[in-house]
């Protein structure tokens, strides 16, 4: 498989801010600095999608500061706001292996799922997990996820930048006012801010 959609459901909703991962440089909201992809094309397209399962906030960002991390589990019942970005294999590998903080071509070996419900563990970090939820025009949609599930971690609450990028990651996929966004975060586990730590 040459292609793949690979599908965002936090920050890189946002795609200028996932557009750091192929083309590398500073995000200026976090000052971490990306390599990029080894091939630092844009996406062929990107679209809308809804995946199954749930989106939760859980364990610690090191990347946004004192925040729960957006994780997803496909199991969990529910539906997930997410924007599928139409990219080469290679690169959503990079992306998969900036993610965990390693250099791109890291996973440049890796088999990615290609059928609807189907895994492949990478290792055990919270992004390494990579899932197949469906099919769009002929490519697979391929997230990452944590090796675990939902109700196995204690959720920690979305909050600051990292909740700022995701609501408007979410408002430009899906066109949708600011207290749309505000509502979706505040009803995932993990995400409402009226739970927020001090």
């Amino acid at each position: 498989m040459d292609k793949v959609w690979y599908a965002s459901y936090a920050s890189n909703l946002s795609q200028r801010r996932f557009g750091f991962y192929l083309h590398g440089g500073t995000l200026p909201e976090t000052g971490r600095y990306h390599p990029g992809a080894r091939d630092p094309s844009p996406p062929e397209r990107n679209v809308p999608l809804w995946l199954p399962g749930t989106v939760y906030f859980a364990t610690r960002s090191t990347t946004w500061g004192p925040t729960g991390r957006a994780l997803y589990d496909p199991d969990a019942p529910g539906k997930a706001a997410a924007r599928g970005y139409l990219v080469t294999t290679g690169q959503f590998l990079d992306v998969v292996a900036q993610e965990m903080q390693l250099p791109p071509g890291a996973f440049a070996d890796a088999a990615i799922p290609v059928m609807a419900g189907q895994r492949v563990v990478l290792g055990g970090g919270h992004y390494e997990t990579l899932v197949c939820t469906q099919e769009l025009d002929g490519y697979p949609v391929v997230t990452m996820a944590a090796p675990w599930s939902l109700g196995d971690v204690p959720l920690v609450p979305l909050s600051g930048a990292y909740r700022a990028m995701i609501v408007a990651g979410l408002m430009e996929t899906f066109g949708w006012w600011p207290e749309q966004a505000q509502r979706y975060l505040s009803g995932l586990p993990g995400g409402n801010i009226e739970r927020e730590e001090p």
